[in-house]
């Protein structure tokens, strides 16, 4: 039987409620990259209808065109998983998504996939009547560049049914390597610090 807290509320836990939490918590958080794996395939078999591909095959194809441009492995896991927010924020899946590679990746990676649905607009915004150039508020911005570049040789184009892209299989063990690494590791996230895209 599995052991559990004796509180019904935070307040009135104890010190070995919290030491067995932490325990529990730390074995959940070792199983992030299956969760996140797990949710790939979902987006593989339940996705957003009338694309010629699924949200699956547009971060495999993302994150093929990445790695062949010579992305390093926070570009690659960062691109891949840019819509994984799809299924469950579809409103603001692009914040939802940054928010899952945050604490693991490069800070410009994740701000980049923050902000990738509005740079997205200048593609398609003018046939709904929204703003095509919103991307412009953040043009002094040290990631416009890399976010600019993202969108138009990763994102936008893959979309292509038939682009030869590698199988999540291929990139599973990148992600189980950048989700074991130490949440929010300053030497990881160098915070300001832009590379830029290959």
């Amino acid at each position: 039987m599995t052991k559990s807290v004796s509180f019904t509320e935070m307040k009135h836990g104890t010190r070995e409620d919290y030491e067995l939490l932490a325990t529990s918590e730390a074995k959940y958080q070792a199983g992030t990259a299956d969760r996140i794996l797990a949710e790939l395939r979902r987006q593989g078999e339940a996705s957003i209808e009338g694309y010629q591909i699924t949200r699956l095959d547009h971060g495999l194809q993302s994150a093929t065109r990445a790695e062949g441009d010579g992305a390093d492995l926070d570009w690659v896991v960062g691109t891949l998983l840019h819509d994984i927010g799809d299924g469950l924020a579809p409103q603001n899946h692009d914040r939802f998504s940054a928010e899952v590679i945050r604490p693991f990746v490069r800070w410009e990676v994740a701000w980049v996939v923050e902000h990738h649905g509005i740079f997205q607009q200048i593609y398609y915004a003018h046939h709904y009547g929204w703003d095509e150039n919103a991307r412009d508020q953040f043009k002094d911005h040290p990631c416009f560049d890399a976010c600019a570049t993202f969108c138009e040789r990763w994102d936008q184009a893959s979309f292509d049914p038939d682009y030869v892209t590698k199988p999540l299989a291929y990139f599973e063990p990148m992600v189980r390597e950048v989700f074991v690494r130490k949440a929010y590791d300053a030497q990881v996230l160098r915070d300001g610090v832009v590379t830029g895209i290959p």
